[in-house]
C-alpha cells in the first residue's frame, strides 16, 4: 500500500538574535549581519507539518487533521509563538534559533506525539523566499 501525506499550515510570531557567544562582537556581526541586532528582531513564521503514513483502513485518515492541528497549537504555537526564542524558551536558550535549528527543534517536538510508523517532515518559512526542510533526504 503507498503512503500519503497530509500537510498542515501553521503561522507564528517570533523574535530572536542569532549570536554566537563564543565569537567576538565583530565576528558575529560580519557573520550575521543584521540578524544579530543587540535588540532582536522578528519574523512571521509559516509553518508547514507534513506527515506520511498509510491511510487507516477504517478512517481513511493517515491522522485526524483535527488531531494534528490540535498537537501544532499545543506543543509549538503556545510554545513560541509571540515570544523572544532567546529568552523567552528553553530550547533557545543555549541553541542558536537560526531557521535551521527552529525546524529541527519542532520536529523533536512533534516526532515523539505521534505513531511510530508516521515519518514527519517541517517545512519552515522565516521568509516568503527563504524557508528550511527538516529532515532533508
Amino acid at each position: 500500500m503507498n503512503k500519503t501525506a497530509i500537510v498542515r499550515c501553521e503561522h507564528f510570531n517570533s523574535a530572536h538574535r542569532l549570536h554566537n557567544p563564543h565569537w567576538s562582537e565583530e565576528k558575529n556581526q560580519k557573520i550575521f549581519g543584521k540578524c544579530n541586532n543587540p535588540n532582536y528582531h522578528g519574523h512571521n513564521y509559516d509553518l508547514e507539518v507534513k506527515v506520511i503514513g498509510i491511510c487507516d483502513p477504517s478512517t481513511g485518515y493517515v491522522i485526524d487533521a483535527k488531531v494534528l492541528s490540535d498537537l501544532i497549537k499545543e506543543k509549538v504555537l503556545d510554545r513560541f509563538d509571540h515570544k523572544n526564542l532567546n529568552l523567552d524558551t528553553e530550547e533557545f536558550k543555549t541553541l542558536n534559533p537560526t531557521a535551521e535549528n527552529i525546524a529541527m527543534v519542532i520536529y523533536n517536538i512533534l516526532k515523539p506525539e505521534l505513531d511510530n510508523e508516521l515519518d514527519l517532515k517541517i517545512k519552515l518559512y522565516e521568509t516568503a523566499r527563504n524557508y528550511v526542510e527538516y529532515p532533508h533526504s
